[in-house]
């Protein structure tokens, strides 16, 4: 996808005041620590080291954005679920993402990464029906899905459908892998039409 090529890094935020203007178009990055978000933008991207993918969950700790052309961005927001980050940490993680998602004119559209191997967690729900009100395109990305076997893919994806139809009309849910590219073309496909 033209779009995606030379994506780059263009701020971080890790308070609301940082935040970059908020015109054009942006789609934000959300989902559990640990659940593969980092290595999903960097494989929609075609870019290896864009996102920073780390074995320690909870390394995000600021709202990062990533121009895609002119006034498009990717915005890869704070994991969540983490544990050992400190509760002050994650309390002013909450904040910092709940103020970015209701004020921001710019954004389109939310993907929520998941591990394809669990069902979808408390928090995700949570995030899901929090912003369920402002009636936006939700992509789930479950990820990892060359973890399983195709009738336990298969299986992992018809479980998040029943909740999404059941609850968030306007989210869709799609396998997908960053190791075997399972699902990238579609998810791609999407990202350029909100952002467009």
């Amino acid at each position: 996808m033209s779009l995606f090529a030379g994506t780059h890094f263009i701020a971080s935020a890790h308070d609301a005041h940082e935040l970059p203007p908020d015109v054009g178009s942006e789609i934000a990055f959300a989902g559990r620590s640990n659940a593969g978000k980092s290595s999903a933008i960097n494989s929609i991207t075609h870019r290896n080291r864009l996102a920073f993918v780390s074995k320690t969950p909870g390394r995000t700790q600021t709202i990062n954005f990533f121009a895609c052309g002119a006034n498009r961005r990717l915005v890869d927001l704070p994991g969540y679920g983490y544990a050992a980050v400190p509760k002050h940490e994650r309390a002013h993680w909450g904040t910092l993402i709940s103020t970015y998602l209701s004020r921001r004119s710019s954004l389109k559209a939310l993907v929520l990464i998941a591990d394809a191997r669990h069902p979808l967690s408390v928090m995700d729900e949570q995030l899901l029906g929090w912003y369920a009100p402002y009636g936006q395109p939700v992509l789930v990305l479950l990820t990892k899905s060359d973890k399983l076997g195709r009738q336990a893919a298969l299986n992992a994806l018809k479980s998040a459908e029943a909740v999404l139809t059941s609850r968030y009309p306007a989210a869709t849910a799609q396998l997908f892998s960053a190791v075997s590219g399972t699902g990238l073309r579609a998810a791609q496909g999407l990202l350029h039409g909100w952002l467009k």
